[in-house]
């Protein structure tokens, strides 16, 4: 498929946005602070960093996993992890104002708990810091660990998602190799078995050459997991380099995907083109309550 993208997949950009963009990476930067939003180049960075908000990319830019629809750079850190970095996560959100604050990372196999230990560091000195705030943490699969998982839980988020990403025969063709469905599955229902009443999320993206009955299948099976809220967006090539889009999905069968994931159960539902896993993430939360 080529480059043109329909009408429908265009950002909205508040008037004042620029002004705050900029005001948003003086901060990141004077904190030495990495987003998901510039590692994966969200098509919603204009309108998320104009309303002021963010999600904060702990364990540095350096992916262990090389997913074909990802642009984050892949490499093996080597087992480096910033201690200080979950302070000036604080002190990040403190300067925004924040009262939603969504962490994620990359995915480090280079470390013995994946990462898990940073995630429940910046989770503690959040709900130390800024007690009002509520945290929603988007976790890699620790490869399966329990009890990287259970570090996580601990911490006392209020939303923990790890996304399935796609639908099960096409998981293989671009993810990678260490991930996969059953096992993102798995990671889901035991975030429930270890915590029933955390809320949980998790996401899906269209576009990748799924056929109806497999995304119904991945939601099926996101519900039976104890999936809380599921997201749905639009796949976008975030450079040549990644797996090629197959179609474009418009706005309608969003609306009908949205519908048919209430009638499944599921508690919470962002079903767009722009859509990802923590667009408009403290307002589906808010709905919840």
């Amino acid at each position: 498929m080529g480059d043109l993208k329909p009408g429908w997949l265009r950002v909205e950009v508040t008037p004042h946005a620029p002004e705050r963009v900029r005001e948003m990476e003086d901060i990141l930067r004077g904190q030495r602070l990495h987003t998901v939003c510039q590692s994966a180049r969200c098509p919603n960075l204009p309108t998320c960093w104009g309303a002021g908000t963010a999600t904060f990319l702990l364990l540095g830019e350096v992916c262990t996993r090389a997913c074909r629809f990802c642009s984050v750079a892949t490499g093996w850190p080597g087992g480096k992890v910033d201690p200080e970095e979950p302070a000036r996560v604080v002190k990040a959100a403190k300067t925004l104002g924040l009262s939603y604050i969504v962490l994620t990372s990359v995915d480090r196999d280079d470390l013995p708990d994946g990462g898990a230990g940073q995630f429940a560091a910046a989770i503690h000195a959040l709900r130390r810091e800024l007690p009002e705030a509520a945290v929603e943490a988007l976790i890699p699969d620790f490869s399966g660990s329990r009890a990287a998982l259970s570090r996580v839980v601990e911490a006392g988020p209020q939303v923990v998602g790890h996304n399935l990403e796609t639908v099960r025969r096409l998981t293989p063709r671009v993810r990678d190799p260490r991930a996969g469905y059953d096992l993102s599955l798995s990671v889901l229902r035991t975030l429930k078995e270890l915590a029933p009443g955390l809320v949980t999320k998790s996401s899906l993206l269209l576009g990748l050459g799924e056929a109806e009955e497999e995304i119904e299948e991945a939601l099926l099976d996101l519900r039976t997991a104890g999936v809380d809220i599921v997201v749905l967006g639009q796949y976008l090539r975030p450079t040549p380099a990644q797996h090629p889009v197959s179609r474009y999905v418009p706005p309608e069968e969003f609306r009908h995907w949205e519908a048919r994931a209430r009638e499944l159960g599921f508690r919470g539902v962002v079903a767009a083109p722009l859509a990802r896993t923590s667009f408009r993430a403290a307002q589906v939360f808010s709905s919840l309550r």
